[in-house]
């Protein structure tokens, strides 16, 4: 989607500031958004990519104006009041006015909790040849979906070379409507900066992006 969330290229946002020995968390919160965050992945509610999709629909003032883990807490509020897992008046109130919905994967408990912290697989077999194979020109397609996406906006319509296939992978953009996993090959592509940014851009960059057959077309 076409959000402002995706800022790659975007000029007038001034210059990214690193924080010296930036901590894990600034605020205890934070870390229990983290955990509920989780929790409720682990427990079934939700999977990433939905997860990413929710927080790229914060509208645009709550989005800039929000901390890193601001916007995770603002997602999850709204996608669980979404998906019926909570109400408004919940939120507003602090505590449960109906019982609990059940979860897909129900409870689970602190010995769970190492399991459930390590990241997921997302290879799959593939269902189809390759289309594409390291070395081939290709163009990102100049596409604008109303939902979840992983191609940024500043390489569509822009010609790069495959690098390197990666294998099959769950795509995100079914996966985040929950449209089932239908899952597409996955491409490192390199462009160089004078094609994203034109002939001012300086002559050695050039940026790799990992992007999925479909966003992809040949040159």
């Amino acid at each position: 989607m076409n959000g402002v969330h995706d800022m790659g290229g975007m000029d007038g946002f001034g210059r990214v500031e690193p924080e010296p020995n930036e901590p894990m968390f600034h605020a205890r919160w934070e870390s229990r958004v983290l955990a509920m965050v989780r929790a409720m992945g682990a427990a079934g509610a939700f999977n990433i990519d939905t997860s990413r999709f929710y927080r790229e629909t914060l509208p645009p003032h709550v989005y800039l104006a929000s901390s890193y883990y601001k916007k995770w807490l603002l997602g999850l509020e709204d996608m669980l009041i979404a998906k019926g897992f909570i109400g408004k008046a919940e939120v507003a109130e602090g505590h449960a006015r109906e019982p609990a919905r059940p979860l897909q994967h129900g409870k689970f408990t602190v010995d769970d909790v190492e399991r459930v912290m390590v990241r997921g697989k997302f290879g799959r077999d593939a269902q189809a040849p390759a289309q594409f194979k390291t070395g081939d020109r290709v163009r990102a397609r100049n596409m604008h979906p109303a939902t979840h996406t992983r191609l940024p906006r500043y390489v569509r319509g822009h010609v790069g070379v495959v690098e390197r296939d990666h294998g099959v992978h769950v795509f995100p953009d079914s996966a985040a409507i929950e449209a089932g996993e239908d899952p597409q090959w996955l491409y490192t592509v390199v462009f160089d900066g004078a094609e994203l940014w034109g002939a001012d851009a300086d002559p050695t960059v050039q940026i790799s992006v990992d992007a999925f057959e479909p966003y992809l077309e040949k040159a």
